[in-house]
C-alpha cells in the first residue's frame, strides 16, 4: 500500500464510494404536501443522550430550504426492496410520493412503509461544511423492524447484504 495522494475532488469521491452506507429517506409534510429527498451520508450515534443523528446536504440543494420548514423530519432507512423507491425520491422531476405508501406522525414525519427503521426528528444545529451543510438532528421517537434489511449504498451502486448474512443481533464486545 502507499501513502495517501493529496486529497482532491476525483479521489476523495473515489475514497468515499469505498465506504457503504445505509439509504434514507428523509420526509416530511409541508404545506399539506409531502416533501422529501434521499441521503446516504446518514450518521447515527452522534449521541446518545440526548440521541441525535447527522447528515450533510449540498449547498445546492432546491429541496433542503422547503423541508427544514417542517417542525419535523422523518428518517426511514430504506430496505432492500426499495431501490426502485429510493430512485423515485431522487429523481428531478415528477411526484416523488406517487403511489408510495406512507405513514405520517401527528407532527408531520413522514415515513416510508416497509423501511426497517424509522427515526421522528427535529433540526438541531446546521453547519456549514464546504460545499455542504451538516444538519444536527434530534430523535424525539424510533421504530425498528430488525428481520428488515437496509439497502446499501456502495461503489456508486445499491447493494444488498447476502443472503447469508445473519440479521440476528450479536452480544456486544
Amino acid at each position: 500500500m502507499t501513502l495517501p495522494a493529496v486529497a482532491h475532488s476525483d479521489n476523495v469521491r473515489t475514497a468515499f464510494n469505498e465506504i457503504p452506507t445505509a439509504i434514507a429517506a428523509l420526509c416530511s409534510v409541508v404545506d399539506g404536501e409531502p416533501f422529501g429527498m434521499v441521503a446516504t451520508s446518514l450518521t447515527v450515534g452522534v449521541s446518545y443522550d440526548p440521541p441525535m443523528v447527522a447528515f450533510s446536504i449540498l449547498n445546492t440543494s432546491t429541496t433542503w430550504p422547503t423541508l427544514k420548514q417542517s417542525p419535523r423530519i422523518g428518517i426511514s432507512i430504506l430496505s432492500d426492496t426499495q431501490d426502485r423507491i429510493c430512485r423515485q425520491l431522487a429523481s428531478k422531476s415528477g411526484n416523488r410520493f406517487e403511489d408510495l405508501a406512507t405513514t405520517t406522525s401527528v407532527h408531520g414525519a413522514l415515513f416510508l412503509d416497509d423501511s426497517p427503521t424509522w427515526l421522528d426528528c427535529t433540526i438541531d444545529t446546521e453547519v456549514p461544511a464546504g460545499d455542504h451543510q451538516l444538519v444536527l438532528l434530534q430523535v424525539h421517537g424510533v421504530n425498528v423492524v430488525p428481520e428488515t434489511a437496509p439497502l446499501l449504498y456502495y461503489r456508486s451502486a445499491f447493494h444488498r447484504l447476502s443472503a447469508s448474512t445473519d440479521l440476528t443481533p450479536q452480544g456486544t464486545q
